[in-house]
């Protein structure tokens, strides 16, 4: 089995390095906030990594790694992005503990179809409004980050990036399912613990303030309900659209090979055709997210495809052997890391290790490893702000509507540290 030096694995601690620390240093924190730095990062780092890699004879691994999972994930997440971005909803509610908890527990279920960001960005800014009387609404925000943003986009490969690559990497998308149990006891666990939290502030409310929120009652309302139709179809594209189905993708003909992209990008064209444009507006709608990310994951593509030959290679070396190792390995890297670049690494070493007789095998690797590795990367993108894509997000869209969150690290001892983390050792104990 081929392998690469320790050293040509820089390039990659670099750039995942850059994501996290740049945003929060204050001399780089403004340069950071250009697209084009990002991608000058990229590049900087990316292109001497393919070059070497081309060098050594691995070109194969990195066209793999650049055209067969990089293009599918960015031509997905923006197709989710275009559809999802085109969905508004108005309107105000009795911000009750009932009602809040009942908004959150939509959004659980809405992440694993429409991703964990298109069900974070379409219910924030609701949810903020709805709750813009009330003076104690941080836990929501923090609760929302943790339900709707990472935990509730475990089902589908639709739900978190991780997962769609180790769809790509042989999971079926019905395979997924099998994370029912961990999905359902998990987001049941959170949501109680949020109506507990928020009955006990909802009583240290103003009394008058209550009052007000009581007034100001709208019905909620729906816009761009074609995108409904059209998530639809993104949700049968990846279910549906893929070798397994359609042998013919297996052949050398691009078109067929990329069928499944190619009709994403046709359901995001008709997306924006048939999107009326103040709808767009009303959600703040642009594309500098989405560019942003592919930006980013050009980087960390390219630099991870070292990183990936070195660890199926040296694999055993490592000691990682049971789920709940994998599962505390993959999640500890996802808490601080992107947990996309985590999940398939470590999904590469589980390939490098001899599987034992008799075990279900998914993707390559036994199937116990891989619902460790799933639940792992998806579970702790909440741990920090830069855990997931969304947390940040979030975290901007409540912090412009005057609503004081805490910062890097106090986010972690106030909130994911003592309340996602038992819930999540609770989860391993009992099904993994």
């Amino acid at each position: 089995m081929q392998t690469v030096p320790v050293w040509s694995l820089i390039p990659f601690v670099l750039m995942l390095l850059a994501i996290a620390v740049f945003p929060l240093v204050k001399v780089t924190e403004h340069w950071w906030e250009s697209n084009k730095n990002k991608l000058i990062v990229s590049l900087v780092l990316g292109v001497p990594t393919a070059i070497f890699l081309i060098d050594q004879g691995l070109t194969h691994e990195l066209i793999h790694q650049v055209v067969y999972d990089y293009l599918p994930f960015i031509i997905l997440l923006t197709s989710l992005f275009i559809v999802t971005g085109g969905i508004h909803l108005s309107g105000d509610i009795k911000a009750s503990p009932r009602n809040n908890t009942i908004l959150m527990a939509i959004g659980y279920v809405l992440a694993s179809f429409m991703g964990t960001t298109g069900a974070a960005m379409l219910l924030i800014r609701p949810l903020i409004s709805i709750n813009k009387e009330r003076k104690h609404k941080v836990h929501t925000v923090l609760f929302f980050i943790a339900t709707v943003a990472n935990c509730g986009g475990l089902l589908t490969p639709l739900g978190d990036p991780p997962l769609f690559m180790l769809y790509l990497r042989g999971a079926s998308f019905g395979w997924f399912f099998n994370l029912l149990p961990q999905w359902l006891f998990t987001g049941a666990l959170l949501l109680i613990l949020y109506f507990i939290t928020d009955t006990i502030n909802y009583r240290k409310e103003d009394p008058r303030d209550i009052a007000l929120d009581d007034r100001n009652v709208s019905p909620l309302r729906l816009q761009g309900n074609i995108n409904f139709v059209l998530l639809i179809g993104i949700v049968l594209s990846v279910a549906f659209i893929n070798e397994g189905t359609i042998p013919a993708m297996n052949s050398d003909n691009v078109f067929m090979k990329f069928l499944r992209e190619i009709v994403l990008i046709i359901i995001s064209l008709l997306s924006m055709i048939l999107t009326k444009r103040e709808v767009r507006s009303s959600n703040k709608f642009t594309f500098a997210p989405i560019i942003e990310v592919a930006y980013l994951f050009l980087g960390i593509f390219t630099t991870m495809t070292p990183a990936l030959i070195f660890l199926k290679a040296n694999a055993g070396s490592l000691g990682l052997t049971s789920p709940a190792q994998f599962f505390y390995a993959t999640g500890a890297l996802s808490s601080f890391l992107d947990n996309t670049p985590t999940a398939i690494a470590f999904h590469s070493v589980a390939l490098g290790l001899p599987i034992a007789g008799g075990a279900t095998v998914v993707a390559g690797i036994p199937e116990i490893l891989l619902k460790a590795i799933c639940v792992g990367a998806v579970f702790f993108g909440a741990m920090t702000y830069i855990g997931n894509g969304p947390n940040f997000m979030v975290k901007a869209i409540a912090e412009e509507n005057n609503i004081k969150m805490p910062d890097f690290f106090a986010y972690m001892y106030k909130f994911s540290l003592i309340v996602c983390l038992p819930v999540y050792i609770i989860t391993q104990l009992i099904f993994l």
